[in-house]
């Protein structure tokens, strides 16, 4: 199938023919007819498989052809970071078309804050809002929905998690009954179904590989205590020189403690909770554009960042949720593209290790620990109900080799390749240059 059949108006249709975009993802290919018909729908999709575009295509051709003025739809996502990106795809999907849309998130300066009040004020079309911002706004009289077409909410998973469920109802209450509801999420529990029943209306269901790692990605485990995880992280960045690193730690406190470690020998900063928004951006468009290479992060940054080219994912913490794996996963190997895996089990973690080889039906491939880390748990005798006494990281195996070989790195001199998409995105409705997204063959996201 290709972005033809779908008959979308000749502007729009032209913007994908300009980026080179010919056949859709699974989840666009089931679910932008629906949305095209009109349906509510409920689609499970794990980042990376082009969901956000999924939503997007269909509704830009519905506002193309409507005489309705006013904001006609309305985005919710969780966290700023996807709420800056989901606009940024759509300034440029909509590139052809005179469609404007506004981010509207909390955590700005008041520049930040009066360019969003002037964009609303101006008539942008599509508003991609956190909800907590939102609230402020409907509750200041600063936003009117009287047009709204439709509602979707991206991520509804997580924004439940995050508690944000009493938040939406509210936002609903100042919006049309008569509308086109979409909810997305990368999971299905029975709590996303029960709040879908209050607010969707007989909604069609698509589903797609739940719970399954990309091809591309190389995954691999390293048993280890806890006092041997920064040194082995170390060891694995030296391994080679590389070009865009996130590793994940399970707090904030933790990836403070591990960014002081690192940065005395890498390029790296911390991303987390604690840093207001003009650093956020700063850090982003520096690890976009591979000025910065190394990133320590809470799950803040799991689930919705859409970076080109990641080479390796370290999940320094093992995830509490298998579901959380696979988000953290699923920041490398995207678009087809080859990345790697690696994370630290220690010995309370053999559970939780579990349950993620039984989420994604796969048994990673456990790697010795290198000679000067040392050896790490017997985790395979500790689910044998045997002691922690003996070690599995010593000796290596027979036919296996420890994956990050140390070797020496290349000229730390030599200039990072650069990428014009590095500046800082303005929230405002101006329209998005033509190169905003690599030319491929699908249509691939957070």
């Amino acid at each position: 199938m290709t972005f033809s059949e779908f008959n979308f108006v000749a502007e729009l249709q032209e913007g994908l023919d300009a980026m080179g975009f010919e056949k859709p993802t699974p989840i666009q290919e089931q679910a932008i007819p629906i949305i095209m018909e009109g349906r509510d729908l409920i689609a499970t999709a794990q980042t990376g498989t082009g969901k956000t575009a999924a939503f997007i295509l269909p509704v830009l051709n519905q506002i193309s052809q409507s005489q309705k003025k006013g904001v006609k739809v309305l985005i919710i996502a969780p966290t700023r970071e996807l709420a800056i990106q989901i606009d940024q795809q759509i300034q440029g999907l909509a590139y052809f078309l005179g469609i404007s849309s506004i981010p509207i998130y909390g955590g700005g300066d008041g520049n930040t804050w009066e360019q969003q009040r002037k964009a609303l004020e101006l008539g942008a079309e599509i508003v991609v809002a956190t909800p907590g911002r939102l609230i402020a706004l409907l509750a200041g009289g600063k936003v009117k929905f009287d047009a709204l077409e439709n509602l979707i909410l991206d991520e509804a998973d997580r924004m439940l998690d995050m508690g944000f469920s009493d938040d939406i109802l509210t936002i609903i209450q100042h919006l049309p009954k008569k509308r086109q509801t979409l909810l997305f999420s990368a999971t299905m529990p029975p709590k996303i179904r029960k709040f879908s029943q209050q607010i969707l209306h007989d909604p069609e269901q698509i589903s797609i590989a739940l719970g399954k790692t990309a091809k591309g990605v190389s995954q691999y485990v390293y048993h280890v205590y806890d006092g041997q995880k920064e040194a082995l992280v170390n060891h694995i960045l030296k391994s080679q020189d590389f070009q865009a690193v996130i590793i994940f730690c399970s707090t904030k406190d933790k990836v403070k403690s591990l960014f002081k470690t690192l940065k005395k020998q890498f390029q790296v900063e911390a991303f987390h909770a604690d840093l207001d928004q003009s650093e956020r951006e700063q850090i982003m468009s520096a690890f976009k554009n591979k000025s910065l290479k190394i990133l320590v992060a809470t799950d803040i940054l799991s689930r919705g960042i859409d970076v080109e080219d990641i080479e390796m994912v370290v999940n320094f913490d093992t995830p509490n949720d298998p579901e959380d794996y696979v988000h953290r996963v699923g920041r490398t190997a995207r678009a087809e593209k080859k990345g790697k895996a690696v994370t630290f089990v220690n010995e309370k973690d053999r559970y939780k290790y579990r349950n993620i080889q039984n989420l994604i039906g796969l048994e990673i491939e456990v790697v010795p620990n290198p000679e000067e880390i040392g050896p790490g748990p017997d985790l395979a005798a500790a689910s044998s109900g045997k002691s922690y006494g003996k070690s599995a990281g010593g000796a290596k195996p027979k036919g296996k080799k420890n994956k990050f070989k140390s070797k020496p790195r290349s000229n730390p001199s030599t200039k990072p390749r650069e990428n014009p998409e590095s500046g800082e995105k303005k929230p405002s409705s101006v329209k998005s240059s033509d190169n905003k997204f690599r030319k491929r063959k699908n249509i691939k996201d957070g």
